[in-house]
């Protein structure tokens, strides 16, 4: 007998807890999907996800054993559901130049940033080719424009995008990989770094020729676009979502 496939659409997102993330979960669990989040804290109160898996991707990435029950876990949960979509959130950013970084923070940069995605993207191919379906990475535009101190988080958003690329190409028709890469997202996070800098704040949003900085919903709404949206042919692209920032040339004159 031929096996149907599943009414009810399933997502995994990383990195749940925090702001984008956050935003990712409503978006999708409105949307009608199985909500699976992960994030390294405990889940949080207000988060609209129908399972949530506490699991660090450091130590995804550097322990045996932990990987093989995180995966374990997640095959649990999906069943022979298949994933729809898995979106690699998840981050660190470690901030440094070239003369401070030291090497437990390239090694924590890559491992979360670049390595985790490939692991569980490879993890969960079987799933995710089952239901012909999308994985969708962060990035950044740090991909592209960077600035000082971004050294290790620049270079590691710069190899997610080279991964989604080559992964598409690896994978062809099997299942879908694209990334987003915004500019300032208004999270948590970000603002708080701007705690009694407002001059500070409104020259950033003043950089962005729409004169303001990205919403984390406006994140969400794009990856639900891209898994969900009919945009099938969409595959191995890196979308800018940065308010125009990136076509901007800062000079002196």
């Amino acid at each position: 007998m031929k096996k149907t496939a599943p009414t009810t659409k399933t997502t995994l997102i990383t990195g749940a807890a925090g702001g984008i993330g956050h935003a990712l979960v409503e978006v999708f669990h409105a949307a009608g999907f199985r909500v699976i989040a992960s994030d390294k804290c405990p889940r949080p109160a207000d988060l609209a996800c129908h399972h949530y898996l506490q699991a660090d991707l450091l130590d995804l990435v550097e322990n045996e054993v932990h990987a093989r029950d995180t995966i374990a876990e997640l095959r649990s949960v999906l069943k022979e559901d298949g994933l729809n979509a898995l979106i690699n959130n998840a981050a660190v950013q470690i901030l440094g130049g070239a003369e401070s970084l030291g090497r437990e923070d390239w090694r924590t940069t890559l491992n979360v940033n670049l390595l985790a995605p490939f692991l569980l993207t490879q993890a969960l191919l079987p799933a995710l080719e089952s239901v012909r379906g999308s994985v969708i990475n962060i990035g950044s535009i740090h991909a592209r424009l960077t600035k000082s101190n971004f050294v290790a988080y620049a270079t590691s958003k710069a190899a997610l995008a080279g991964m989604t690329r080559a992964l598409a190409v690896d994978l062809g028709p099997r299942i879908r990989v694209n990334a987003i890469e915004p500019a300032a997202v208004e999270t948590e996070m970000l603002m708080a770094g701007f705690l009694g800098r407002p001059d500070s704040y409104h020259q950033l949003v003043g950089c962005h020729p729409q004169q303001r900085i990205g919403r984390p919903d406006e994140v969400a709404h794009l990856a639900l676009a891209i898994v969900d949206g009919g945009m099938d042919f969409l595959h191995g692209a890196c979308v800018a979502l940065d308010g125009a920032v990136g076509n901007c040339l800062h000079d002196p004159g």
